[in-house]
């Protein structure tokens, strides 16, 4: 739990600023000064002396906790201090676009947390506490970890373009595997030829191979001419061999299966156990089709602040509620009310949604309402909510979740490139002092 945890808590702390005249003592000023000194400047921005201090002395605690060997100090503030420059460079970056975490989507995050832990939100301090963490630092570096991410979505993740021609061979590569990803009912048929067997052995076989071919070409019954002439163990049943799945066939098998359709018959195939012949019964793929059920949701969000509170937010929400059932349009009364910044444009549509796709307060909502009924105020992590549910549906996601994973492994696989590329460029046009 606690390493869980503390993955949030690494790298970037921001200090709170000192006011200097709070201390009385000259002796406490150069106190204040030497904790404070300056590491790095970073455009308009520092690192500070505190903040490697800091970094370094987790880490040290890490090593002796895991038992892994950590580099000389030297070696080792000059990594920490450049990762430390990084990060100051990108949430610099992140301020100058808007990137922004509120309290709500930040307890939202540290309540998905906590659930994860199995801690209840308001125990969290206490437990954090515990590990020697304080919360305070701990909500400061998780605000800046979501706006990292925030940022590495739009700056790196956001600009890997998929093009159709990258999302075909993907495709092409997943069809190619037809074969692994089916399951294949076999019959067989075996002219065998004894070991060591010489090239006129293999003749006279080949003669009547071709022989079971020329009869099953005029119609011959493919079980019939098993038992008639297959040598196999198999030949008593038919030659049937039941379903087999694909990515466990003999490699005779799985070079022929994926040239011959359901129905066929392959020729006869030479191995030096003899001459076989394959026949296909039936096929079935393994990629299972994906059904889910949807449902078509759109809501009015009002977010409690230092002026509406909770009471104020639920009662405007009852009002929006009784202008809706006598007559008002959902969508209008949403685009004037709303502070969902997703929805509120489209009359707070959230168009048709996964389950799971909401968080655990709105999907009850949801999945216990009728369709067409506005629902009572309720609260959630994000503020105050009133819904309705207009479709539901059972939805075959096959080729978007195909799609989707294609988009997914074709990003994954220029990431680390891209994000490498990116911070060097970010890096050499920052303006960087070190003071160490």
């Amino acid at each position: 739990m606690i390493m869980k945890i503390q993955q949030f808590t690494k790298n970037i702390f921001l200090l709170l600023i000192i006011i200097q005249s709070s201390f009385n003592s000259a002796a406490a000023q150069e106190e204040l000064i030497e904790l404070d000194s300056i590491a790095a400047i970073v455009n308009e921005g520092l690192v500070l002396k505190s903040q490697l201090d800091f970094q370094i002395q987790t880490i040290t605690r890490r090593a002796s906790v895991e038992g892994f060997q950590l580099p000389a100090r030297d070696i080792m503030e000059e990594q920490i201090l450049e990762q430390l420059i990084v990060e100051e460079i990108q949430l610099q970056r992140a301020g100058q676009i808007g990137i922004q975490i509120s309290d709500q989507m930040l307890n939202g995050a540290i309540t998905m947390i906590a659930e994860e832990n199995n801690i209840q939100f308001e125990n969290l301090p206490a437990m954090l506490a515990a590990d020697g963490i304080d919360y305070g630092r701990y909500r400061r570096d998780l605000r800046n970890q979501l706006i990292l991410e925030q940022l590495r979505q739009i700056d790196v993740i956001g600009r890997i373009n998929v093009s159709q021609r990258e999302l075909n061979q993907c495709f092409e590569s997943l069809d190619s595997n037809v074969i692994n990803n089916s399951d294949y009912n076999l019959s067989h048929i075996l002219i065998s030829v004894p070991e060591s067997a010489t090239a006129d052995e293999f003749r006279k076989a080949q003669v009547i191979a071709d022989q079971v071919i020329t009869e099953l070409d005029n119609g011959a019954e493919f079980g019939e001419m098993a038992i008639t002439y297959s040598d196999s163990q198999t030949g008593i049943e038919r030659g049937f061999l039941g379903w087999r799945k694909g990515d466990q066939l003999p490699t005779l098998f799985s070079n022929i299966v994926g040239t011959i359709k359901k129905g066929e018959y392959s020729k006869p195939i030479q191995a030096v156990s003899g001459f076989h012949i394959i026949r296909i019964n039936d096929m079935r793929s393994t990629e299972e089709r994906s059904e889910i059920e949807q449902m078509e949701v759109r809501h009015i969000l009002i977010i409690p602040n230092q002026i509406i509170d909770n009471a104020t937010a639920r009662q405007r929400l009852n009002e929006a509620r009784e202008e809706i059932i006598n007559g008002k349009e959902f969508g209008e009364i949403a685009k004037l009310l709303s502070e969902d910044p997703g929805s509120v444009n489209e009359g707070g549509s959230m168009g048709w949604v996964n389950p799971g796709t909401f968080v655990t307060e709105f999907e009850n909502i949801a999945n216990n309402i009728n369709i067409g009924t506005i629902s009572q105020p309720f609260q959630s992590r994000f503020g105050w909510h009133i819904l309705e549910v207009t479709g539901r549906r059972t939805h075959d996601n096959t080729e978007e979740l195909r799609e989707s994973n294609c988009r997914a492994q074709i990003t994954n696989s220029r990431l680390a490139n891209e994000s490498e590329l990116w911070i060097r460029r970010i890096r050499d046009q920052a303006f960087v002092e070190k003071r160490l």
